[in-house]
C-alpha cells in the first residue's frame, strides 16, 4: 500500500462510518415514522436505507482494492463518523432536516476522500465519489423541497 493510498483508505473509512451511522438513522426514523405523512417517508426512508446498504458494501470493497481494511465494528463507526445518532420520536419535517444535515456532512467527507483520490490518481475511487456527490445532491434538492411545504 502506497502512502496515497493510506490516506484515502483513511478517509474512505471515515466515510464507510458516516454511511453506517447515516443508514441507521435512516433504518430508525423508517420504523419510527408517524403522522400524516407515514406513507410516503416510510417508503422513502426505505428506499434511502437500501441505497445506503449498498454504498456501505461498495465503500467497504473499494478499501480491500486499495489493500486495506475496512472498518467493521460498531464502536469504530461511532469514533470515525462525522454523523450522530437520532432521536426515535423526532417529527416528520425534523427527520427529513436530520437527513439533510447528514447529507453535508456525506459532501463534506467524500471531498476529503476526493482529494485524496486526486492526490493518488486513484480514478476507480474518483469514479465512485463523483456518483456519490452526484445522487447526494439531487436526493438533498428533493428533500429539502419536500420540506419546504407549508
Amino acid at each position: 500500500m502506497t502512502n496515497s493510498n493510506k490516506e484515502t483508505i483513511e478517509a474512505l473509512n471515515i466515510l464507510l462510518a458516516d454511511y453506517h451511522l447515516h443508514y441507521q438513522k435512516l433504518r430508525n426514523f423508517h420504523w419510527n415514522i408517524t403522522g400524516p405523512h407515514f406513507f410516503e417517508l416510510h417508503a422513502k426512508f426505505e428506499e434511502l436505507y437500501e441505497d445506503a446498504k449498498l454504498k456501505i458494501d461498495e465503500i467497504a470493497e473499494r478499501i480491500l482494492t486499495l489493500r486495506g481494511n475496512p472498518v467493521s465494528n460498531f464502536s469504530a463507526y461511532l469514533n470515525l463518523s462525522n454523523i450522530k445518532e437520532a432521536d426515535s420520536t423526532l417529527i416528520d419535517q425534523k427527520m427529513v432536516s436530520e437527513i439533510l444535515e447528514d447529507h453535508i456532512a456525506l459532501l463534506k467527507q467524500l471531498k476529503k476522500v476526493t482529494a485524496s483520490a486526486e492526490n493518488a490518481k486513484d480514478d476507480g475511487t474518483l469514479d465512485i465519489t463523483g456518483t456519490y456527490i452526484g445522487e447526494i445532491e439531487k436526493t438533498s434538492w428533493m428533500l429539502n423541497a419536500w420540506n419546504q411545504r407549508k
